[in-house]
């Protein structure tokens, strides 16, 4: 028997901070004579998320140009990168399994990682690259020069950090977000730094409107949307920034729905492994696990399941656990404001300075090329 048929594979699904993080870790560690290692992503780039709002609210820049990064070698030669859908995947009772994408070729694999993190609505809802992504972008960046009224409807961050993109670059526009919630962003978040967030947007002319609905997006012939409590907003552009949800639904046709909860997130052990498939793990925005889903948890879930990957590789049990990680968060407001949590001590609260230095004015874009090595 050849070498190269006695090597042990692992596929990792999934290209975005989670994926490529948890591929290029293994990458550094694996041996090439004994293990293969495929990364299969759908996306042609690395999308740097954060930098997308700015990205398809305004030209300036041209930050498409750096906001969607060419992965290059930065698995060293040490892996290879799949461009191209999952259609499904088998599990099998011997640890083998396939992987099938949609142009009909299979991978077999030793053992599975999961990361394909969120879906996300509207602008966010990217093509996986070349022309069909730069019309997107640009019928959006139009869309938004053309509208004089604006709705975001969800004052999550990134509903908050829209607000701040669009009353920075166009400030002679009228701008609303509508949110089910008392304040902006959840309970997880301490009062003292929503209030602070508040105060920011109305200091921006963004109209707030709290414990109300928008259900339809619809627009009425008089260029209004009418929310649930009946009250009526002016509006030539209706923008969702109500979040992701789970990119679960391939995972769902593989193994059935049990794997799922109701939400359609992977149900998972502390170990990242699927209860009833060893071989197979999940981490980031997939899982079901009591946390914000942020970019921020990705080393955390990185370090874990590449400990377990490699003493699955052994034929040892997967020991190291995941017990959970603070909540960290940066949101821009525009170039020069916005704020930060780190929710230790007694939860620390850091203001535009803080923002931009870190985040608002470079987008963090040249601090994840040099993490990934891109």
């Amino acid at each position: 028997m050849s070498t190269e048929t006695t090597k042990k594979t692992v596929v990792v699904v999934g290209g975005g901070s989670v994926g490529a993080g948890i591929a290029k870790s293994l990458s550094a560690q694996l041996d090439p004579s004994k293990h293969q290692l495929v990364m299969v992503t759908a996306s042609e780039k690395y999308v740097h998320l954060p930098g997308t709002i700015r990205t398809v609210t305004t030209a300036e820049g041209e930050l498409e140009k750096r906001v969607f990064i060419p992965y290059g070698d930065f698995l060293k030669g040490k892996g290879e990168i799949k461009h191209g859908e999952v259609a499904s995947f088998t599990a099998r009772s011997g640890g083998k399994g396939t992987v099938d994408l949609a142009s009909g070729e299979s991978l077999e694999y030793d053992v599975l990682v999961l990361a394909t993190g969120s879906k996300w609505p509207g602008p966010f809802e990217l093509p996986t690259g070349g022309e069909k992504l730069q019309s997107h972008i640009d019928s959006w960046r139009a869309k938004i020069e053309k509208a004089q009224s604006i709705v975001l409807v969800g004052a999550g961050a990134v509903g908050i950090e829209f607000a701040g993109e669009i009353s920075d670059f166009y400030k002679g526009k009228n701008v609303s977000i509508v949110h089910n919630g008392r304040l902006p962003l959840n309970d997880v978040y301490p009062d003292r730094l929503r209030n602070g967030l508040l105060t920011k947007l109305q200091k921006r002319n963004v109209n707030v409107v709290l414990n109300d609905r928008l259900d339809n997006y619809t627009l009425s012939e008089d260029g209004t949307v009418t929310l649930r409590s009946g009250k009526a907003l002016n509006a030539d552009l209706v923008i969702p920034t109500v979040g992701g949800t789970p990119n679960t639904a391939f995972i769902k046709e593989s193994l059935g729905e049990a794997v799922l909860t109701a939400s359609n997130y992977v149900e998972v052990l502390p170990t990242f492994q699927l209860p009833s498939h060893a071989n197979i793990f999940a981490a980031g925005d997939i899982i079901e696990w009591k946390e914000q889903k942020q970019a921020a948890k990705a080393a955390g879930h990185v370090s874990v399941v590449v400990k377990n990957v490699l003493s699955a590789l052994k034929g040892q049990s997967p020991s190291a656990q995941y017990k959970g990680s603070y909540e960290i968060m940066v949101i821009t407001l525009g170039r020069e404001g916005g704020a930060g949590y780190f929710g230790v001590l007694w939860g620390l609260i850091f203001g535009d300075w803080f923002a931009r230095m870190l985040k608002s004015r470079g987008l963090m874009i040249e601090m994840t090329k040099g993490n990934f090595g891109f």
